[in-house]
């Protein structure tokens, strides 16, 4: 998974990236147009794509939106500093994470490799962690061997961030799980006060599973400390 394809217009930035992540033993191609980087990202040829929102013509959500409708490749999106709306659409929309310019480069392969060590335990379906395949609450079926979620008995299109997240709430259902625990083993970064991502995160949950389950809040807000999943009845096969 060291094959990174940057899409963006800046090309002194691209040369940066290049000259720096090329000595971490990444393999780096950067395109500075949307349809020349859609056309490279769902090629087949990357393992993962750093994507600025600000491109000419054809903007970065729009690039985003294509390559989810054919392509799971993970996608790190780049934006502006202060501008936290964007940030918060590139996540709803399926980006993986998102970097604030200026960024230091450090901080940049930090955010890859994290999300890389998610993708290696999503094909390993993370049978280390808990000798279940599947969890079942309520209405909502996951099963890890295959990623994939059920809601009474239909499919629910999940982000392999809501997946992870889903998967977490639901093994400790009835107990708080904490702000900063989620965001260290689902994020793979440190708690940043500042940071919405796991709000963003939460509410697409919400939205795609339902807000409630037999009269319950079914993903609890607990102020200031994390996050609660409502025990409605758990069985693991």
């Amino acid at each position: 998974m060291n094959r990174i394809l940057v899409i963006d217009d800046d090309v002194e930035l691209c040369e940066l990236l290049n000259d720096y992540l090329s000595p971490e033993g990444f393999d780096v191609e950067a395109v500075h147009d949307s349809d020349r980087g859609i056309a490279r990202a769902l090629s087949g040829d990357h393992d993962f794509v750093v994507l600025d929102v600000m491109l000419p013509g054809v903007n970065g959500f729009e690039v985003l939106r294509t390559l989810r409708k054919s392509s799971v490749i993970p996608v790190l999106m780049l934006t502006a500093r202060g501008e936290e709306v964007d940030r918060i659409v590139g996540l709803e929309m399926g980006a993986d994470d998102y970097l604030p310019k200026p960024f230091n480069p450090r901080e940049l392969v930090a955010r890859i490799r994290a999300i890389q060590r998610r993708g290696k335990e999503q094909k390993a379906g993370k049978e280390d962690e808990s000798p279940a395949r599947r969890l079942i609450i309520g209405d909502i079926e996951l099963d890890r061997s295959t990623r994939t979620v059920r809601k009474k008995g239909r499919t629910v299109e999940l982000t392999a961030v809501e997946f992870d997240l889903l998967d977490m709430l639901m093994k400790s259902a009835g107990e708080v799980v904490s702000r900063k625990d989620l965001v260290i083993k689902v994020l793979g970064r440190n708690l940043d006060p500042f940071d919405r991502s796991m709000d963003v995160h939460i509410s697409s949950l919400r939205k795609k599973l339902g807000h409630k389950v037999k009269g319950l809040e079914r993903i609890k807000t607990v102020r200031g400390i994390g996050y609660l999943y409502a025990d409605s009845g758990q069985k693991n096969p």
